[in-house]
């Protein structure tokens, strides 16, 4: 089991589909080697080094929190529901509203459009709020994602600039 790393007032929660099953047995978010949140987090300036899936929970010091979509595991995302992401969806924004980050980014735009109900987002800054939670869209770090690292960087650095100076 992946455990959520939470805190009240963070700059911004990312949310993940689901745990992939290196992170599932290593009880570690973003933990297969192929994935490149850790790189990016920190290529897009969240972090002033990039951290390994075993320093997760200092993700807390830099204002950063890590949930996801479903809680079970699969080898890859495609085999999650549309019910799974909806019934997310509606513990996701639970969580949101306990904790209140100043953002939700959302890693992939089908995970937001099932766990929201929106149709035909597009990236970035969405319109629609959780309480005082902005929501923006990122693209997924997954190695199976065919967005380069550098378009993930540049993606996820649009957020980073968006929050500087919120949350603690």
């Amino acid at each position: 089991m992946v455990q959520d790393i939470l805190a009240p007032g963070l700059r911004v929660v990312f949310c993940g589909i689901n745990p992939g099953q290196s992170s599932a047995h290593l009880g570690l978010p973003f933990a297969h080697p192929a994935n490149r949140f850790w790189k990016v987090l920190h290529l897009a300036g969240f972090t002033d080094r990039q951290l390994k899936p075993e320093e997760a929970q200092l993700l807390l010091e830099y204002g950063i929190g890590v949930t996801k979509l479903v809680e079970r595991p699969t080898v890859q995302a495609s085999e999650v529901s549309r019910q799974e992401m909806r019934d997310g969806g509606v513990l996701l924004k639970d969580k949101i509203e306990r904790y209140k980050p100043v953002a939700l980014a959302v890693l992939g735009k089908q995970a937001f459009e099932l766990g929201f109900g929106q149709r035909k987002s597009s990236w970035g800054k969405q319109k629609l709020m959780v309480g005082d939670t902005q929501i923006w869209v990122l693209p997924n770090p997954s190695g199976l994602s065919r967005i380069t690292t550098d378009g993930l960087a540049e993606a996820w650095g649009e957020l980073n600039v968006a929050l500087k100076g919120q949350g603690r």
